[in-house]
């Protein structure tokens, strides 16, 4: 009984200094797995306790919805929720860490690091390539069958950043997850997170490596429980 009363305590432990060891938290929420569309708002922890920063936004996730993913902690969920999966078209659901910070400009515009997008920076969702899930510039060297450029025509990667999303590349989890600029307000996403430019510059500049930042993704249902462990406001 005292060896479960201290992993008990110890979990709790673990949960609370994982929790205020971030100041920044973006929370996007979706009323289903399966509904492309979720609401985002920000947060930053002061004095204690998590206070909301700016609106609450409409963004854009996969267009299928989520699946779960593999970020820094695990969230209790069904098994019968779906996982994420490469080429599915679910963002992932989770908790994630933030950047770096991307974009076409020479320089950022927040204080996140920062990669110039120039015209032969790609991300690579090859899961058999050494190279799976990473950003970088195309070359002889890099042997890959499938990627995207993350200087596109269509300008959605003009500002972005990635979430660490499958940070050890497990194959076939999914890859290249972004938050960027949306399409339309209606499309949804192959598997990132997107929104309308001022919200999403405004969020660039507003994020803060000091901060730690953090991106939470959860179906409605899961609210409450993430409420209750990270002492979020309603």
């Amino acid at each position: 009984m005292i060896r479960f009363a201290n992993r008990f305590v110890s979990l709790i432990l673990f949960f609370i200094s994982a929790a205020t060891a971030h100041e920044q938290l973006i929370l996007v929420v979706a009323k289903t797995m399966a509904s492309p569309i979720a609401s985002l708002q920000r947060y930053e922890y002061t004095k204690g306790s998590w206070h909301k920063r700016g609106q609450t936004i409409k963004v854009t996730i996969g267009r299928n919805g989520l699946g779960w993913g593999i970020g820094m902690q695990e969230i209790p969920h069904e098994n019968s929720d779906p996982i994420k999966h490469e080429g599915d078209g679910k963002a992932p659901a989770g908790v994630f860490a933030l950047g770096p910070e991307f974009g076409y400009s020479r320089h950022p515009l927040g204080k996140m690091p920062y990669d110039h997008a120039t015209g032969d920076l790609i991300c690579v969702d090859d899961a058999d390539s050494d190279f799976y899930n990473q950003i970088v510039q195309i070359s002889s060297t890099v042997s890959i069958r499938s990627f995207e450029w993350m200087h596109r025509d269509d300008g959605l990667y003009r500002h972005g950043i990635v979430v660490s999303h499958n940070a050890e590349a497990v194959p076939e989890r999914g890859s290249c997850i972004f938050l960027h600029i949306q399409r339309t307000a209606e499309a949804g996403t192959a598997g990132c997170t997107s929104m309308k430019e001022n919200d999403l510059t405004d969020i660039l500049k507003w994020l803060d490596p000091k901060a730690s930042p953090l991106l939470i993704q959860i179906p409605e249902k899961n609210f409450s429980y993430i409420k209750k462990r990270y002492s979020i406001p309603q």
